[in-house]
């Protein structure tokens, strides 16, 4: 038991940054592929709990679906696409454009929101696209839209948005 208590402790103090923002699980995957995006979520705003998070689904990312969560209600803003894509032989013009989660999440307390969605070849490779999201709370919210800064830690109002790489594709799986 005081090697696990030992392991968490250790795993604590270690990742206090990592959750300093909200972050991708996993921070890439390839031009083309479906990807799931999984969130974390660290803290609340200044001790409170979150009570909303809204995540902005950036153009070329097409035909989302969210992970529903239990004890939270789940919203689905769509509207039009700014292009035609092509859905494995479907053509697609409108879908998810934001997706919003409405609970109760306390600040002393860990969490993740996922959602799946297809990565079009309009997304080039070696770039990074960003899932601008709103954290709301009671008295306040972090607004986590904002590409990262060279040379800050994400805070002094320069909250960043989850980014996410693109990486070339997987013609192995196609």
């Amino acid at each position: 038991m005081k090697l696990i208590t030992t392991a968490v402790a250790a795993f604590a103090l270690t990742s206090t940054a990592a959750f300093a923002h909200v972050t991708f699980e996993t921070p890439e995957a390839a031009q083309g592929s479906t990807y799931l995006g999984v969130l974390n979520i660290g803290h609340g705003c200044e001790g409170e709990p979150t009570l909303r998070l809204r995540v902005q689904i950036p153009e070329g990312v097409i035909a989302v679906k969210p992970v529903p969560k239990a004890g939270w209600d789940l919203e689905i803003v769509t509207g039009a696409y700014e292009t035609t894509y092509d859905y494995y032989g479907t053509p697609m013009s409108e879908g998810p454009k934001e997706l919003i989660w409405s609970g109760s999440l306390d600040d002393a307390h860990f969490d993740q929101f996922a959602f799946r969605g297809k990565l079009t070849d309009s997304l080039k490779t070696g770039t990074t696209v960003y899932f601008p999201v709103i954290q709301e709370c009671a008295n306040g919210s972090h607004n986590w839209v904002n590409e990262p800064v060279e040379g800050h830690d994400g805070h002094g109002g320069l909250e960043p948005a989850p980014g996410l790489n693109i990486t070339e594709p997987d013609h192995a799986h196609h």
